[in-house]
């Protein structure tokens, strides 16, 4: 298990060079646009980084974090837990005309003044790797399928649905 806490700025290119590896703890409530997205988190997310440089010359860094999330269902907008991981590769760049160049393999991530934010890193990773659609499983919902049907009861009606071109055959003078 994981105690270190990473810092929230390094030096990558020199990172890369000495080919390093940091792992460790980044607070979950630190992450503002992960909170704007999915609600306030509390707990830490895992994270394992390894800095690189390839045969080409490309100072990369190959990543892996873990959380577990409280994401909210999306049948009753109460909070579920939810593990999410993820792996990736990044390229570091220092223009986009530069992430342009990378391979489809990686990830451009701008380093600034020889600086990487590794909170923006790590909270953009997690945005990316958040489930589309959280449901409970239905036992476990507030919601009851009965509630889940939207309008007038579902029950077909005896009488056809009208066409909608019925509009263009009146205009036509038709009938």
């Amino acid at each position: 298990m994981l105690t270190t806490r990473l810092p929230g700025r390094v030096e990558p290119y020199k990172l890369a060079a000495r080919a390093e590896h940091l792992e460790g703890l980044m607070a979950l409530d630190a992450f503002a646009r992960l909170a704007e997205e999915v609600g306030q988190q509390h707990g830490d997310v895992e994270v394992w980084l390894d800095f690189s440089v390839d045969p080409q010359g490309r100072r990369e860094i190959h990543g892996r974090l873990r959380a577990r999330l409280q994401l909210p269902c999306r049948r009753c907008l109460h909070p579920m837990a939810q593990d999410v991981e993820s792996q990736f590769l990044l390229g570091m760049v220092t223009s986009d005309a530069l992430a342009a160049e990378l391979p489809s393999t990686h990830e451009p991530v701008l380093v600034e003044d020889e600086q990487l934010n590794l909170l923006t890193v790590v909270e953009d990773e997690l945005i990316l790797s958040l489930p589309q659609v959280v449901y409970h499983d239905e036992a476990d919902c507030a919601v009851s399928r009965d509630q889940l049907t939207s309008g007038e009861d579902a029950v077909a009606s005896s009488e056809p649905a009208a066409s909608p071109f019925d509009v263009l055959r009146h205009l036509k003078g038709k009938s």
